[in-house]
């Protein structure tokens, strides 16, 4: 299938690129600029923005109710942005679709970034702000079942890192992943995986930008050979939380995410893997607008209300 022409569309009139070196102010700047208004953005029973305390310290959370309830399921969702970008307002729209889709509340992380937070923290934050959620449950009205993760890009990367750890560190709560394109290994070697070489170049995300888009993280002390930041090289995975993949045809990141999800269901794990054609790399941010796009929210809520089968051992 070819690229959805609607994407294809905006790719074409996107500027080229300012040339130089990657400038994380000037691009989070530029990001900022594109967010709607509050009045223009998906209506819900509540949004509340308010600061989790964690072990590592205070992490700015946004929360959504999606209706009036006596209880919720949880949704602790990690904004993408190749670790440097995105915001609790650069991906506001993406929580709030995921609420009213999931009727779950969701509880959006504002983790710290690179270049100027060095690793851990990020991911620190992450596991802190779910401990946090489970801790607050009568605070949050949690119905103490549906703990569920979800991320989008280096969100997913963290989704998958955090989903790991909480098993090391036997937190057991967590009930569910749902990793929208993760990037799952930072060892951008173009022959290790065939979506390197056949969407490298024309589809938003290329190739040859990935590993200066990473650098910031990896600088900061993220070795791509520790599974915390390369989920993928993970030797060990049963255990984890039944998850659901989602992966797009024209996505140079594509293949890694195909084999995790395969490498999981090897481990025992209940893993969903759904490839959407004619997607590229951030359409679930970028072009959720579109139907056939917006049903990876949906598809989000059937995997999230299934009855799930016991965890890989």
């Amino acid at each position: 299938m070819a690229l959805h022409p609607q994407i294809a569309q905006v790719l074409a009139n996107l500027p080229a690129p300012p040339e130089g070196p990657l400038d994380p102010a000037a691009m989070r700047a530029a990001e900022e600029s594109q967010v709607a208004p509050v009045e223009e953005r998906l209506p819900l029973h509540a949004v509340e923005d308010t600061t989790a305390q964690t072990a590592s310290g205070d992490v700015p959370v946004r929360i959504y109710t999606p209706v009036d309830a006596d209880s919720y399921g949880l949704l602790v969702y990690f904004h993408g942005g190749a670790f440097f970008l995105g915001s609790l307002d650069t991906h506001d729209h993406v929580a709030r679709n995921l609420a009213e889709e999931t009727g779950l509340k969701v509880v959006s992380v504002g983790y710290r970034r690179a270049p100027e937070a060095a690793f851990p923290a990020g991911l620190q934050d992450c596991l802190g702000v779910v401990r946090w959620a489970a801790e607050n449950g009568e605070a949050l009205k949690w119905n103490g079942e549906t703990l569920a993760l979800a991320g989008d890009s280096s969100g997913g990367t963290f989704v998958a890192a955090v989903a790991a750890m909480a098993r090391d560190e036997g937190f057991d709560r967590i009930t569910h992943q749902v990793l929208y394109y993760p990037s799952l290994d930072l060892d951008f070697d173009v022959d290790r995986y065939a979506s390197l070489r056949e969407n490298a170049e024309g589809y938003g995300v290329e190739t040859a930008g990935l590993k200066g888009f990473n650098s910031f993280y990896v600088d900061s002390g993220a070795d791509p050979a520790d599974p915390r930041v390369s989920p993928i090289k993970r030797e060990d995975l049963t255990g984890l939380p039944p998850a659901l993949i989602v992966t797009a045809e024209f996505d140079p990141m594509r293949d890694e995410g195909e084999l995790y999800g395969r490498r999981l269901t090897e481990a025992g794990v209940d893993a969903t893997v759904r490839r959407y054609a004619g997607a590229n790399h951030g359409f679930v941010q970028n072009f959720s607008w579109i139907p056939e796009f917006h049903r990876a929210f949906e598809e989000t809520a059937e995997f999230l209300r299934q009855a799930r089968p016991g965890r890989g051992e």
